[in-house]
């Protein structure tokens, strides 16, 4: 975790690393899957979501496709100071956490199929039916081996 502190003058320092970061600075941390925690210098406040509405914000404004609809947000903003707020902020970050967990695994199962080699599959399929349309075998007995007979009664050959 990534612990910054906020200065008046609107600079970001990162503790953690002993610099100045900018808000894209934070912005890469997070999207390299680390946390931060973002503490105001003056009062020692956590002002982390302050920071982290700060980055959504620019991202929309930087032209990136809103991940939050206008619908969803005017949704979230009336939960707030109603008592199922608490109830839809945790179903909200489970929801999030459940298609993480879904898009690691199709991920997943595409780096499997990316590492077969389509010449063995084709091998494997083609030793699978052949193996299934084998024509019988003679039995032990020392007599040679002759096709069934069709309908008529006579012999194929």
């Amino acid at each position: 975790m990534h612990k910054l502190k906020k200065y008046p003058n609107r600079r970001l320092y990162d503790m953690t690393e002993s610099r100045y970061v900018t808000v894209e600075d934070v912005r890469k941390i997070i999207t390299d899957g680390e946390s931060i925690e973002v503490e105001d210098s003056k009062n020692g406040e956590d002002i982390t979501r302050l920071v982290l509405l700060q980055i959504l914000a620019e991202q929309e404004t930087q032209g990136h496709d809103s991940v939050l609809t206008n619908r969803a947000i005017e949704q979230i903003i009336r939960f707030y100071g109603d008592k199922m707020g608490g109830v839809v902020s945790r179903y909200i970050e489970q929801s999030i956490i459940s298609f993480l967990d879904h898009q690691e695994q199709f991920r997943s199962h595409l780096r499997q199929l990316n590492e077969m080699n389509p010449l063995n599959l084709m091998r494997q399929a083609y030793e699978v039916n052949r193996q299934m349309w084998k024509p019988p075998r003679p039995d032990s007995s020392d007599e040679p081996f002759e096709p069934p007979a069709d309908e008529t009664g006579s012999k194929e050959g």
